[in-house]
Order: structure tokens, then sequence, then C-alpha cells
């Protein structure tokens, strides 16, 4: 796999250098379901109110549409934006609530 270095002013440079939100180390069982495909298990490893990273065995190509289900919550809709090393992380294609996101980070970080 060959890595470029985002563009100035493009989606993948502002989520390495100035993250919309904060992300919080969690464990959250749930699955992830791209589109056309399988639901998947997962273990989501962090989550913010713009995005999660999430661990994703088979490749899942960046401009995928996938859903994310954790316990108890229906399914966020988010777009992959990478995937290396057996871990994808998406951008929800609606920004979460900062009290839902709170709730989430509350319950299992």
């Amino acid at each position: 796999m060959i890595k470029t270095t985002p563009q100035i002013g493009s989606y993948e440079y502002a989520t390495q250098e100035d993250r919309s939100a904060d992300r919080v180390r969690v464990a959250i069982p749930g699955y992830i379901r791209p589109v056309g495909g399988k639901r998947l298990a997962t273990t989501t490893r962090d989550i913010s109110c713009s995005g999660f990273a999430a661990i994703a065995i088979a490749r899942v190509a960046p401009g995928t549409k996938c859903w994310l289900t954790l316990p108890g919550l229906p399914a966020f809709e988010a777009d992959v934006i990478w995937w290396e090393g057996g871990v994808v992380g998406c951008a929800f294609t609606q920004l979460l609530s900062a009290d839902g996101c709170a709730a989430l980070v509350d319950r299992w970080q």
C-alpha cells in the first residue's frame, strides 16, 4: 500500500491536523455493515461526535457507505475515510449530538 500525504484543504488533511471533535478511547462491541455487504462484528476503538475508528479485519475501501450498530442504539450511517491494518476510520453522515456522544463515552470509556 502506497501512502500519500493528504493535500492541505482536503478532508483527509483536516481529519489528521485539525479534527472537528476530540476522539475518546473506548471499547464498544457492535457491528459494521458496508453497503451491499454482510454485517461484521467489530469493536469501536475511539469515537467523537463526527466519527469513529473500529476493528475491520476485512478491507473496506475509502468512500464506502457503512452503518455502525452499537448496543441499544439505532444504526449510525457513516462514510469510510481510511482503512489500514485491520482498522477502519469513518465519518458520521450526521454528527452525533454532544449529549449522545457524552452518554456513549460515559457508558463505554
